[in-house]
């Protein structure tokens, strides 16, 4: 029953928000057609995204523990409900790229809205679990907008079918306001004040700052390649047509499912032996870290089972939120895991824009962008996961008891 009551129309805010956030990689080209993109310009289109994210995540966490995730989420979805019918009547890049902001403001709350329902109503022992059957609707949300809508824009043009979207949005907000029980972590009389003390003591924690910037350095590579220009990749070097593109992309995703659902399932009999997490987080992003460096060296042989790979050992960075929720009080997990998320998707929107530009340097071929920039592409995303999972794994010893915040 509290699957149903609760978690699932949490879950089904997340699938929404990842829809948004993948749809780029399928109407890439026909946005940058329609609006005359350069490379960068289509990063920036589809990263702005991640930069509203960002830039709300704070104010978001203190929200979520003032509030309660329902109010909030109910109330943000229905934002980007509204930046979805201006994404889709848009007549310039201008309005686009305002547009699509918008949107990731209206979606920056379905992430952490559900980790913190979860956190509320779930024991500490299936934390890992819940995080992970989340992140897998996710992934079904970029399936949604990989071969189904690359075969829905064979009929419909794609304005038509980003509405849809739109009506998706709005039913999983009337879904959270009318349906799922409140629930809050706040303790009674603790005082917005209270909340930005605590924020300045988990800003000055080391262990949350490794966190974060492994977080920033995995994004930077994971999500920018898988919810952009990993698509152009199979089109530019591996010659892949439109509906073959949308055919690795399902792949991925499905990879990507798997390693949600796989380190959750994972983490949680580690959690209930009582072992640290870190070890599984750190083994995982080393597995994509060796995969994206062969990708980026230029291996054709076996690329697409490398990118599943890639993408499904990324997935482990996830862990980062289980971390956080046991590190500190409950009454914090809120601003915990926002705050972490300034970085990711800080990254992400770096990673996306950055990797646009680093294509613009090389003029363009007959099909799309030159193949050997990819080279360079991917191997600053290796360098940035590889940094970012060494810095974290050098402090360790910072995750063997509690914060002191």
């Amino acid at each position: 029953m509290i699957f149903l009551r609760v978690a699932l129309p949490f879950i089904a805010g997340f699938f929404v928000s990842y829809m948004y956030r993948a749809v780029n990689a399928v109407l890439g080209p026909t946005l940058a057609a329609e609006f005359g993109l350069s490379a960068a310009g289509l990063g920036l289109l589809t990263s702005v995204y991640f930069l509203a994210f960002a830039l709300f995540q704070l104010p978001l966490g203190l929200l979520l523990d003032r509030y309660g995730p329902r109010r909030v989420n109910a109330t943000l979805l229905l934002v980007a409900a509204a930046g979805g019918v201006w994404f889709a009547s848009a007549h310039s890049a201008g309005e686009a790229i305002a547009a699509r902001a918008l949107i990731g403001l209206g979606v920056s709350g379905c992430l952490m809205s559900s980790i913190l329902a979860f956190v509320l109503w779930y024991p500490p022992e299936r934390l890992s679990t819940m995080n992970g059957v989340a992140f897998s609707a996710g992934a079904l949300g970029s399936i949604t907008v990989s071969v189904p809508l690359e075969l829905l824009l064979r009929v419909w043009p794609w304005r038509a079918a980003f509405l849809l979207l739109v009506g998706a949005t709005l039913a999983v907000s009337l879904v959270l306001w009318f349906w799922v029980p409140e629930r809050r972590a706040r303790p009674v009389g603790a005082t917005l004040g209270d909340q930005l003390r605590g924020l300045g003591r988990l800003i000055a924690d080391p262990g949350f700052l490794r966190i974060a910037l492994a977080m920033a350095a995995s994004q930077f590579a994971a999500t920018s390649l898988q919810t952009l220009w990993m698509a152009t990749w199979l089109r530019d070097v591996a010659g892949y047509g439109p509906a073959a593109v949308a055919r690795g992309l399902l792949a991925v995703n499905v990879a990507m499912i798997v390693g949600y659902i796989g380190f959750g399932r994972l983490a949680d009999a580690r959690a209930r032996q009582g072992r640290s997490l870190l070890p599984l987080l750190s083994a995982g992003i080393a597995t994509a870290s060796f995969c994206l460096a062969l990708l980026a060296l230029g291996m054709r042989t076996g690329a697409l089972a490398l990118w599943c790979v890639f993408v499904g050992g990324s997935t482990a960075i996830v862990l980062a939120f289980s971390l956080l929720s046991r590190r500190y009080p409950t009454e914090m997990v809120g601003r915990a895991n926002t705050g972490v998320n300034v970085f990711g998707f800080s990254g992400m929107f770096l990673g996306q824009w950055g990797m646009g530009a680093v294509l613009d340097l090389w003029p363009e071929s007959g099909a799309g962008y030159a193949p050997q920039a990819y080279h360079w592409v991917l191997g600053i995303g290796w360098a940035m996961q590889f940094a970012g999972l060494a810095w974290l794994w050098s402090g360790r010893r910072l995750f063997a008891a509690p914060a002191a915040v």
